[in-house]
């Protein structure tokens, strides 16, 4: 079992940045692929950001795609999302998940991930 602990989030405004933390419990951090996702009021959770298991590969939603950075520290046991550049649209509760399949392979889907912190709430305002 993994235990996911979301912080950082808060109001900002456009063209302002947040650095989201998680920090893992319970497990192996170091073996998952960790991902970063958000859910819009209304909308599906959708996902935002992804890295391996040593930080070497990531991958980004369009969206988020040159403002946004995922990194982690595995000694630590947290991962990062800095966001810049942030926009009205990025409003949403943001999730931090924990996919303990392959360590490499950077799922996208929500149903691929096997945990799940509890989430924080970004608000930029225009």
């Amino acid at each position: 079992q993994v235990q996911l602990v979301e912080s950082g989030g808060g109001l900002v405004q456009t063209g302002g940045s947040l650095r989201l933390s998680c920090v893992a419990s319970g497990s192996i951090f170091s073996n998952y692929v960790m991902g970063w996702f958000r859910q819009a009021p209304g909308k599906e959770r959708e996902f935002v950001a992804g890295i391996n298991w040593s930080g070497g590969s990531t991958y980004y939603a369009d969206s988020v795609k040159g403002r946004f950075a995922i990194s982690r520290d595995n000694a630590k046991n947290t991962v990062y999302l800095q966001m810049n550049s942030l926009k009205p649209e990025d409003t949403a509760v943001y999730y931090c998940a924990a996919d303990r399949r392959t360590g490499w392979q950077i799922r996208l889907r929500v149903t691929e991930y096997d945990y799940w912190g509890q989430g924080t709430q970004v608000t930029v305002s225009s």
